[in-house]
């Protein structure tokens, strides 16, 4: 006889009696959701993995330590049978079945009276797939589909929600695989598209033809500041009831000047979203093989503007207290004031052999490391033709890890 296909339902479980039997591998990984959906825990287990007694310890669940008993299972909802014991199993889902309680086994799917689906969520929505007793095609399956969510390839164009309004999104460091779920999915449903010449700009021809992306570089300033034009660009598409994506590279609140372009939406009226990103500050480093921070070597960094020399009467860097630094310090936007930034350091205090590492294009096919001292980056950006977008680390991390011994011993 032919199995019957399971029926799909989605269980209320909020304040109502769940009973997990056993508290290993399986139960971490499906308490989180029982928790997440309300439910009244009891954990019977004499063990538990370190992440599941943490669960109990700030009381997420109720753990009773020791083995099933006949009659635990009474004023159960659901019970999830997760045990080595496959005698203790046998009678729990016996208790069950006389209980009319929907009954998970992990170690006999067919002995159960409900199978746990692969699950996803994404926006709101949750995915739950089942293929029979094929757990791996349906983990792919939810993995597809929840990525088509997520990235909007699956929403129908008339299905989208389209709230008008600005998301100042993050694009990261230029990879577009590093822009954030979040991200991604708010440009698929984007009217218009307001993009920095450091953003992802590969996603931008992934947009649909409908999508206007302007170059927010091209932007006709007239009597404006460059950046307030930019902000009356996004208040005027918003106001015609447009979803604007204002995507910049990085993190739109580290030397992006968000917090700018927010404040003035706020005084428009202009519903706003910020999706953090990925900051080229750490990410291109750690692209480049190289580690902000290193046990024994570096407890601290610092990030710092370097488009504003040191002696430049605007700068609003202390350089002198830089230099005092033990740390490492991370300069963006930096390239052509290195020489003066690497003077300023060396004339109060830092070492001048001080190893610096340049990552131009990071994380991008383009990317390149040239390294040097704070004695030799003038020379060595001079020499080597170091370009912008660069990220500038300065400190002993640059001489670390397997990429950094590669190259001192192809010297």
């Amino acid at each position: 006889m032919a199995e019957h296909p399971a029926y799909p339902v989605g269980l209320r479980l909020a304040a109502r009696r769940v009973v997990v039997i056993g508290g290993g591998q399986v139960a971490q990984r499906r308490l989180p959701a029982l928790i997440a959906a309300g439910a009244d825990i009891v954990l019977v287990s004499p063990s538990a993995t370190p992440s599941v007694e943490a669960m109990a310890d700030t009381g997420e669940i109720r753990w009773e330590r020791r083995r099933y008993e006949e009659g635990d299972l009474a004023g159960a909802w659901y019970v999830l049978i997760a045990t080595a014991d496959t005698e203790a199993n046998e009678r729990a889902s016996a208790e069950a079945e006389r209980n009319r309680v929907w009954c998970v086994r992990s170690d006999d799917a067919s002995a159960a009276t409900a199978w746990t689906p692969a699950t996803g969520r994404s926006d709101g929505v949750t995915v739950a797939v089942l293929t029979g007793r094929d757990p791996r095609r349906s983990a792919a399956v939810r993995d597809a589909i929840v990525e088509g969510l997520r990235d909007g390839s699956l929403a129908a164009p008339h299905h989208r929600t389209r709230t008008p309004g600005v998301a100042l999104v993050g694009g990261g460091p230029g990879d577009p695989d590093l822009i954030t779920v979040r991200g991604r999915r708010l440009l698929a449903e984007a009217d218009v598209v307001i993009a920095d010449r450091l953003g992802p700009r590969d996603l931008l021809a992934e947009l649909p033809p409908h999508v206007e992306v302007v170059d927010a570089a091209k932007i006709p300033y007239g009597r404006f500041m460059a950046q307030e034009a930019i902000n009356n660009a996004l208040i005027e598409h918003a106001k015609a009831g447009r979803a604007v994506v204002r995507l910049k590279g990085g993190d739109p609140f580290v030397f992006g000047r968000g917090m700018e372009e927010a404040e003035a939406l706020a005084e428009a009226g202009i519903p706003c979203t910020v999706v953090p990103g990925i900051s080229s500050s750490i990410s291109v480093p750690g692209a480049a093989g190289i580690p902000v921070t290193h046990r024994g070597v570096a407890h601290e960094f610092t990030v710092v503007s370097g488009h504003v020399a040191p002696d430049d009467p605007r700068s609003l860097v202390d350089w002198a207290a830089l230099a005092r630094l033990r740390g490492t310090l991370v300069v963006l936007m930096g390239v052509d004031k290195i020489g003066a930034i690497a003077r300023a350091l060396t004339e109060h205090g830092r070492a001048p052999e001080t190893p610096v590492a340049l990552v131009q294009e990071g994380t991008t096919a383009a990317q390149r490391r040239v390294d040097a001292t704070l004695a030799t980056v003038a020379g060595v950006v001079a020499a080597e033709e170091i370009r912008p977008p660069a990220v500038i680390v300065i400190g002993e991390v640059v001489t670390v890890g397997p990429v950094s011994r590669e190259r001192r011993s192809g010297q």
